[in-house]
């Protein structure tokens, strides 16, 4: 089983998700946007099965301070892949890759689930 993990090391719920892969003996890689980056063949992968308004975190600081023009710009998979790929902090964290599997945002439960099989 291939494991990446996606996110930036000093979000909280990165941080619960880092450790409960450590606490449950799952081996993972783990990927920062800030310092790796974010490629475009990666995002696309993702929208193929998550939604893009889940990818896209409108609750964040990062959606806050975009314009309104900006944020009215997005209304589907091709704009939010183009914000995504110009900001990845205004992804939902952390992004999960479980061999090809994705998931957004983290809980005990959500993962135990996940990794139940």
């Amino acid at each position: 089983m291939t494991i990446t993990l996606y996110g930036i090391p000093n979000c909280d719920t990165v941080k619960k998700a880092r450790t409960w892969l450590a606490d449950h003996q799952q081996a993972f890689t783990f990927h920062d946007f800030k310092k790796q980056g974010l490629e475009r063949a990666t995002a696309q992968q993702w929208l193929t099965q998550l939604p893009w308004d889940v990818l896209v975190n409108k609750k964040g600081t990062t959606w806050r301070g975009l314009s309104d023009e900006r944020k009215a710009s997005i209304v589907d998979a091709d704009s939010a892949l183009e914000l995504m790929l110009e900001n990845p902090s205004i992804i939902k964290r952390p992004v999960l890759d479980r061999d090809g599997q994705f998931s957004v945002a983290f809980s005990s439960e959500q993962y135990t689930t996940l990794f139940a099989g």
